[in-house]
């Protein structure tokens, strides 16, 4: 599947600093909307991105303002530190712009096995707090994260949680298990 859209993380118009200088190009590193994976970005001349700016990178042409290809995927290392600073942020604005995909996460995270259930992954939420999700999403859906923070008071800032989670996997690739960034 590929990422339509993706916001910045870092943009360097005058290139890496350990290119040549007559062949530096500007660049910039994203941050795929869907997947949750990371490119480097080449964007068109004259374009100046800002930070956490929303750009489209999908294959429609017509439709790229700003991105003037996609370089490559690059890992969780490969960012600047200033790319890896703005992450956490980067992820919470994305958890807030699409908050039904996160609520249905909870609506409908299963067991991995009979002893391991997907939300114990989530960094900080324990054992207590899991059932008593769990139990509350038997009496109907969450509706919002708002209502599953009201029904289940032991569940606090867990846009936080899924935005460490997201940021765990992609300085992790080796976990063995994903629930948020593609492979």
């Amino acid at each position: 599947m590929v990422e339509d859209y993706a916001r910045i993380l870092d943009y360097l118009p005058q290139g890496l600093p350990d290119e040549r200088m007559f062949k530096r190009e500007p660049v910039a590193y994203a941050l795929g909307e869907d997947q949750f994976k990371l490119f480097e970005l080449v964007p068109k001349p004259g374009i100046n991105l800002g930070i956490g700016d929303r750009v489209y990178i999908g294959k429609d042409l017509d439709l790229r303002q700003e991105i003037l290809h996609v370089k490559r995927r690059i890992s969780y290392a490969e960012l600047t530190h200033a790319a890896q600073s703005e992450l956490p942020t980067i992820i919470m604005n994305v958890i807030k712009a699409n908050e039904p995909r996160f609520v249905q996460f909870f609506n409908e995270a299963q067991a991995i096995t009979t002893r391991f259930h997907m939300l114990e992954l989530l960094p900080g939420l324990g054992k207590k707090t899991m059932w008593s999700i769990i139990e509350e999403r038997k009496k109907g859906p969450f509706k919002d994260l708002a209502d599953l923070t009201t029904r289940v008071p032991l569940a606090h800032q867990l846009e936080k949680l899924v935005a460490k989670r997201i940021e765990e996997e992609l300085a992790n690739p080796e976990q063995k298990y994903r629930l948020f960034v593609a492979r």
